[in-house]
């Protein structure tokens, strides 16, 4: 299958969006299938056109890596034509996302939207406080727009998204829930060194005895970072040994720094500053739990990555993280202060059940393979093929079958 992936971020910027894509393009790419780029240009104002990627100038609109583009020239155009495309994936509304649609109308390609981002939840950054209101009600009109009007399949990737289109929105197409997967190996203990996982945890100043509580992710006033830092001194407070390390850049880096220091919280809560993507894995082999506060998750892939390191997870109650939590099994919610601190003070006090939600963590990450992500995204692109009545070349009908008699897949 040619496989048209249309995205207003990829990879070298990495945010939750970007990686998800960047695994389902390596999943669908390992199965034999072809795939496809169109994204936007972060580093300079001209198009960058190659064989299977095609980057477009975009200005930034002050939400994370995003840009948006707006004009497209001919020979981008020809360009995606001489591709082929079976089918479109859109992973954005705006931007490039309107771009994908005009070539699936141009074109007949049937397009599948996956819907990545709660727009109403992040409509400050934009707006930085004007007219709130009212950007959220056009942002509602135009989300449902362009998933409903335009999208021969919608994708989401938990029940939470499932449920604001159908009972929020009203939707009227078929709504497909499809977690997003990670390559789990990445972040598996035993792919580690031991002396890499010591050296770290001694230039970060921790001790082998500590009980370290890991969030990973933007320090943006949307993950509710203010609820750890403001939560962890009580914590600390009973157990000196209790340490909380901040993973991620943001605009609100400056303003916890300041904060930390005015708890004199400096020892025990450590901000790392961004990580490059390909070392994660290593920083979530010192931490005892995973943690987070964020009510704002369409998914939350952090959590997966957790998970796979077989990390106990401490979450708050929302319906994001109830595709891959199971309270008591492999981590703990929580709805409030009280009962974050209480599950907090249980697993420093009884090492016997952090070793046995660990094995479960270990065991749960795999229905989140890349692999499974992968088939199910397949399955989606068939429907949306089969709907829009347009088939796939004699060809590839061929490739696809031999596929499936010597691989299974």
């Amino acid at each position: 299958m040619r496989i048209g992936i249309f995205s207003d971020t990829y990879p070298p910027y990495i945010n939750g969006v970007s990686t998800s894509i960047e695994v389902l393009q390596k999943a669908l790419e390992k199965k034999g299938h072809e795939v496809f780029i169109v994204t936007v240009n972060n580093k300079k104002l001209g198009y960058d056109v190659s064989d299977k990627v095609i980057r477009i100038p975009g200005i930034p609109i002050g939400l994370y890596d995003y840009r948006l583009s707006g004009v497209y020239p001919l020979r981008v155009v020809r360009k995606i034509k001489k591709w082929n495309l079976d089918v479109i994936h859109c992973h954005t509304e705006f931007g490039v996302g309107l771009f994908a649609r005009v070539v699936s109308n141009q074109f007949g390609i049937p397009l599948v939207h996956t819907y990545h981002t709660m727009y109403e939840d992040y409509v400050h950054y934009v707006t930085k406080g004007y007219f709130s209101g009212a950007s959220q009600k056009i942002i509602r009109y135009l989300t449902d727009f362009y998933c409903d009007r335009t999208a021969t399949e919608l994708i989401v990737p938990t029940k939470k998204t499932f449920d604001l289109f159908k009972e929020k929105y009203k939707f009227a197409k078929s709504v497909h829930i499809v977690p997003t997967g990670i390559p789990l190996e990445k972040y598996y203990l035993e792919n580690y060194n031991k002396n890499d996982i010591e050296n770290l945890k001694k230039s970060l100043n921790f001790k082998a005895d500590d009980f370290i509580i890991l969030f990973v992710g933007r320090i943006a006033k949307e993950k509710n970072i203010e609820f750890l830092i403001d939560n962890h001194v009580p914590l600390v407070k009973k157990n000196k040994n209790a340490k909380l390390m901040i993973i991620g850049d943001g605009p609100l880096m400056e303003s916890m720094n300041k904060k930390i220091n005015k708890l004199k919280m400096q020892d025990n809560i450590i901000l790392t500053g961004k990580v490059p993507y390909e070392k994660i894995g290593l920083y979530y082999q010192l931490a005892t739990v995973f943690t987070t506060a964020s009510v704002t998750e369409t998914q939350g892939l952090t959590v997966i990555e957790a998970l796979a390191a077989s990390l106990p997870i401490v979450v708050i109650d929302d319906e994001s993280f109830k595709t891959a939590i199971e309270d008591g099994l492999n981590g703990f919610i929580f709805k409030n202060k009280k009962e974050y601190n209480k599950i907090m003070l249980k697993l420093m006090e009884d090492n016997e059940l952090v070793e046995t939600i660990k094995v479960q963590a270990r065991n749960s990450a795999e229905k989140h393979s890349d692999k499974y992500f992968a088939d199910r995204i397949l399955a989606v692109y068939n429907m949306a093929i089969e709907k829009s009545g347009r088939n796939l070349s004699y060809i590839e009908k061929i490739k696809t079958r031999v596929r499936k008699i010597i691989y299974g897949k």
